[in-house]
Order: structure tokens, then C-alpha cells, then sequence
């Protein structure tokens, strides 16, 4: 089947400038944070970010790495707006195309089914529609059985992604991933709407390990849709990765209530090792 196995910077140097960067997980849940710390790392900029957005939008958007990001919401859960979020967009430093979550869901559909675009009911009679006039309509060609209208609907543009960068709790070396929390989100169509998609995991086991001792449905993830697979304990942190650990409240808040170039500075100068040596003495300094 193959290895596909590579380090967070490996993954994120197949990564350029300009591209289109679809980042998986929801808010605060989930995210692969170890790939996004690569990402700042390293010199890629002017992205265009797909993403139910989270730290990961916050902290490439404070970097000033993102030209256009597109996402429903950008939030830390138990903080409703995330902050660094806040201040890119407020001081107007990067483009912003805002929908419907079911549309911003069915746009990721209809790249990973290489569809121009689909028709869906959200959006229609919002202001998602005036906000976004690039956006159009389509009329069903069928009339309703009852009514006999021809239904109009938001035609929702495929999000098509020249990378996806995902984190789940378990993986194999050819790329299949398992998650083993409450909710799959949506990464799966984001690794099939992408070009390339690069997996972080909580471990890496054995194919046969991965296909056992949980509920097939959990196996999101297959290996043709993945380019690459990273081991990255914690790799989600701060945010959730149940069962594997929870959201770090406290070091979000912190984050959350610091401003940027001095969380930068402190946690994101060195390499992964370095951050968690960082949020560690953070901890034992009982902030």
C-alpha cells in the first residue's frame, strides 16, 4: 500500500505560496495544529484558507499569511469570536467570503465529486446572498409535484482545495485515518475536495490495529484520497482531540487574551518539540 509517512515540515514544504489551503477539524475541535505551526514556520503566504475556522485561522490570519479566507464562522467555542480573527478582519488585512454552513459544506461536496457547483436551500432569502454577490441561483429544470413550481436554490461554487491539512486520533502508514470522537466533521471531504491531502494523527498503528475495535463508520478517511501521513502527539493541542485529551482551556485563554507577537515570540519561535516545552513550563509556572 505504500508509506506515506513524513514530518509536519515535510508535509508543509510541498505547500506554496498563493494556494488554496482547506484546514479540517470544527472551531476549536479537532484542528492540526502541529501542521499549522509548520505552516508558520515556513515562508508560504498569500493563502487562500478554506476552514470552519478555529486557532488555525486566527493565528495564519495574525501572521498575516492568509489573503482571502473563506468559512462560516471563526470561533474558539468557549471563546464565541476568536480574537486574532478579530483584529485581522477588523483592520481589513484579508479578504473575506462568509456563508451558510450547510453551503460552505455542500461547496466541499462538490469539489470532492468534481462538480462545478451544487444547488442547496441554505442561503436563499439571507443575507448571504447580498453579502456575497459573486454568489448565483439555479432554477430546478423539475416542477414540484404538488406545487408545480420550479424550485429556486443558492448555487453553491465547488471549494476546490490545492491542499487539505487534517488531524484525526488514529492513522496507518498508507493513509487511512480514524477518528475516535464524538463527531467526524467534515474532514474527509476536505482530503477528497484537495489535490493533496496531509494527515496529522494522535499515532500511528498498524493497518490491522486501525481496522478493528471501533465502529466501521469511524474509519473516515481512505488511503487514495491522502498524500501524506504525520505523527504528532498532541498535534491538535490547544484545541480538543477526545478521547486522546481536551481542549487546553486555560492555554486558550491565555492565547486568546495575548497579543500576538508576544505568543509568537514565546511559543511559536522554535520547532514542535519546543512548543511543547513551552506550553509546559507555561503550565508549571501555574498561569
Amino acid at each position: 500500500m505504500g508509506d506515506k509517512t513524513m514530518t509536519a515540515d515535510e508535509a508543509v514544504a510541498r505547500l506554496g505560496s498563493g494556494m488554496t489551503v482547506g484546514i479540517g477539524g470544527w472551531g476549536s475541535r479537532r484542528k492540526p495544529m502541529a501542521l499549522v505551526r509548520a505552516l508558520l514556520r515556513s515562508p508560504v503566504t498569500d493563502l487562500t484558507v478554506v476552514s470552519y475556522g478555529g486557532p488555525d485561522v486566527g493565528m495564519l490570519a495574525a501572521a498575516g499569511r492568509i489573503r482571502k479566507l473563506v468559512a462560516p464562522f471563526v470561533t474558539l467555542d468557549s471563546v464565541p469570536l476568536e480574537p486574532h480573527y478579530r483584529a485581522a478582519r477588523e483592520s481589513g488585512s484579508l479578504d473575506l467570503m462568509e456563508i451558510d454552513e450547510a453551503m460552505f459544506m455542500w461547496g466541499l461536496r462538490a469539489a470532492a465529486v468534481r462538480l462545478p457547483f451544487l444547488p442547496v436551500r441554505a442561503g436563499i432569502g439571507s443575507d448571504v446572498m447580498r453579502v456575497n454577490p459573486e454568489l448565483r441561483t439555479v432554477t430546478s429544470p423539475y416542477e414540484d409535484a404538488e406545487t408545480g413550481v420550479h424550485e429556486t436554490f443558492a448555487a453553491m461554487p465547488a471549494l476546490r482545495l490545492d491542499a487539505a491539512l487534517v488531524h484525526v486520533n488514529r492513522a496507518d502508514r498508507a493513509g487511512n485515518g480514524r477518528y475516535l470522537g464524538p463527531d467526524p466533521y467534515f474532514d474527509d471531504l476536505f482530503c477528497e475536495a484537495a489535490g493533496a491531502a496531509y494527515v496529522s494523527c494522535e499515532r500511528i498503528v498498524d493497518t490491522a490495529e486501525l481496522t478493528k475495535a471501533a465502529p466501521p463508520q469511524t474509519l473516515l478517511l481512505k488511503r487514495l484520497h491522502v498524500t501524506g501521513v504525520v505523527e504528532a502527539p498532541g498535534g491538535a493541542h490547544f484545541t480538543s482531540c477526545a478521547p486522546d485529551h481536551d481542549r487546553d482551556e486555560g492555554f486558550q485563554r491565555f492565547y486568546a487574551s495575548t497579543p500576538w507577537p508576544e505568543f509568537a515570540g514565546r511559543f511559536l519561535a522554535g520547532d514542535e518539540p519546543a512548543y511543547r516545552a513551552a506550553v509546559r513550563t507555561w503550565h508549571e509556572e501555574g498561569r
